[in-house]
């Protein structure tokens, strides 16, 4: 079969990151030869068993944790429900309060709403205008009957790197449990569960060069310190935390993508972050009314929030069909909604529709960092250039204003 040509440019690398030939090449044996369930007992059930335990033990190489302290799942989402929802089935008489920020992902905030209907209470703790939360806040809010506290690692929109090990120092006081969603950490910056000192760590291998459909739950102390509850029950697969045959391909990827990514980390986060620093600069200077989102430091090395004055975001997107570049808006039932995060951090709504999110990653080249740079110029100048015309022609009368609604 003929491969297709790739025409676009991909910097969309927050939402997901190619699968890395080399992980594909690991993928590949228990794809075509070896097939076999890894909870049978004949030999190719045991090598597939072998593969899975092998794979377990590189991501936990990567993070900084034991291979037991490790759960896969079929993906960040589902991690995020069993920590979250799973912790509060197996404390429930005890503690009743979980604390969050109002910019983590959604996968936090649907469980965190779904308890709420159960009976526990929210707090929301606030965020400075980088997305860093407000640690004075969150000591006030901490307190004897507190649960959880549920904080990113780093922000999916914003890039902001999140002081763990601060937060949880102040929930261990309280005896509160600490869950993180490193997931855009996972392959861009060092993790360090143990160092960190979180007890529940939800992450996904297609944000780390690794295939889609296979996350992972961390559990400080395994399956016996009892944290957390099984979601689901039957086939004890997965120390019976997750049940259900264990994806050995996507998990053998997901332990060859972790193990890559820890091996280049250092020289990949420079160049990525200076791919980054170059685009953000000559947009920046290229362009009047362009605004940086986030902090300018301790956030992620190939993230870029940018707000574009005066142009929404979906026009951009709509006149840059060869970028792969996201808006931070999002659907909700079907009516489209500014980005929560956006939001969280002082962002009007209207800021918020004209804000892009970009993503550099281990494939971009210079020359697309330069093509892109150069196209998103063009495209802002000429969306502003019509705003302005028709603004000036509105100006004139309701006469002309239905003329310009025709020429559209």
């Amino acid at each position: 079969m003929r491969s297709r040509v790739r025409t676009e440019i991909y910097l969309d690398y927050a939402a997901s990151t190619p699968c890395d030939p080399l992980v594909v090449e690991a993928m590949m044996p228990w794809l075509t030869s070896e097939w076999a369930n890894p909870s049978s007992a004949h030999l190719a059930g045991r090598r597939a068993q072998k593969a899975v335990e092998e794979a377990r033990s590189q991501l936990a190489d990567a993070i900084g944790c034991s291979s037991n302290e490790l759960f896969f799942t079929g993906g960040a989402s589902e991690a995020n429900n069993i920590a979250i929802r799973g912790c509060a089935q197996a404390h429930a008489t005890a503690r009743s309060k979980v604390i969050i920020t109002p910019i983590e992902h959604k996968s936090v905030l649907g469980p965190c709403e779904a308890l709420v209907q159960c009976g526990f209470r929210r707090e929301v703790v606030p965020v400075d205008r980088d997305g860093r939360v407000d640690l004075g806040a969150l000591a006030n809010a901490l307190d004897s009957d507190t649960l959880m506290v549920s904080i990113q690692l780093a922000s999916n929109e914003i890039g902001t790197i999140q002081p763990l090990r601060e937060v949880t120092e102040l929930a261990h006081q309280v005896g509160a449990i600490v869950h993180a969603d490193v997931t855009q950490g996972l392959g861009k910056i060092p993790v360090d569960l143990e160092e960190l000192g979180v007890d529940l760590a939800s992450m996904s291998a297609h944000k780390c060069y690794g295939p889609k459909g296979i996350g992972a739950l961390y559990v400080r102390g395994g399956a016996g310190s009892r944290l957390v509850k099984p979601l689901c029950e039957g086939g004890g697969q997965e120390r019976g935390l997750r049940p259900g045959t264990e994806n050995v391909p996507a998990i053998v990827g997901f332990g060859a993508a972790a193990q890559i990514a820890s091996e280049r980390l250092e020289s990949e986060s420079r160049r990525v972050a200076k791919q980054r620093d170059e685009l953000e600069e000559m947009l920046v200077k290229g362009l009047e009314g362009v605004r940086r989102n986030g902090p300018m430091s301790r956030r992620l090395p190939g993230l870029s929030s940018l707000t574009f004055n005066g142009v929404e975001s979906d026009a951009v997107l709509a006149n840059c069909p060869e970028l792969a570049i996201s808006t931070a808006s999002a659907c909700n039932s079907g009516a489209p909604e500014p980005s929560h995060v956006l939001l969280g951090i002082g962002l009007s709504r209207h800021e918020a529709y004209s804000t892009v999110r970009i993503g550099v990653g281990r494939f971009t080249t210079d020359d697309e960092i330069r093509r892109a740079s150069e196209k998103l110029k063009a495209v802002v100048e000429r969306l502003r250039s019509i705003s302005r015309s028709e603004s000036s022609i509105a100006g004139q009368g309701e006469s002309v204003d239905t003329k310009v609604v025709a020429l559209r």
